[in-house]
């Protein structure tokens, strides 16, 4: 594999908590740290271009991040997005045929203990070595199409959408 592409764009995986301000904030990047501490064995880069919480990435900001990709020689390209918003943004980006792009998340933020986004980014590394070119949704375990899942708040999980 040539190196990996790894867009950033914010959301929960890159949420940090602040005392003074009883609240979340979207902090630096988190998956250099988290693949550096595994040790993987593979070339990548990470382009953060967003820092926002899903709920606020516009479609200004999707069509930033879809220019972006195409911009890049990676064949393979992974995104790390807010779980709220990411079906959209994959939407978008299936404009882009020649490439193999998958979005991640985490519903709990990488800096928690019990966090799933070190599970999900180890998915969606697995997966954008191993698909064909297109655009995925890596979560809870599994490949989405972002075409038939939906997240289900109440569930905190994807599943199938109807």
């Amino acid at each position: 594999m040539d190196a990996l592409c790894i867009v950033t764009t914010g959301g929960t995986i890159d949420k940090i908590y602040f005392d003074d301000k009883s609240d979340f904030q979207v902090g630096e990047p988190q998956i250099g740290r988290i693949l550096e501490e595994l040790g993987v064995a593979f070339r990548y880069s990470v382009i953060p271009i967003i820092r926002k919480d899903s709920l606020h990435i516009t479609d200004a900001d999707r069509e930033l991040v879809r220019a972006t990709i195409a911009a890049q020689s990676s064949p393979h390209v992974l995104v790390t997005h807010g779980t709220d918003s990411m079906v959209q943004t994959a939407r978008v980006l299936a404009s882009l045929t020649d490439k193999t792009i998958v979005l991640t998340g985490a519903l709990n933020p990488a800096r928690f203990r019990g966090s799933d986004a070190e599970f999900n980014i180890g998915t969606a590394v697995g997966a954008v070595q191993c698909l064909p070119a297109g655009v995925y949704i890596a979560m809870n375990g599994r490949i989405w199409d972002p075409l038939k899942v939906r997240k289900n708040v109440d569930a905190n999980r994807f599943e199938a959408a109807d």
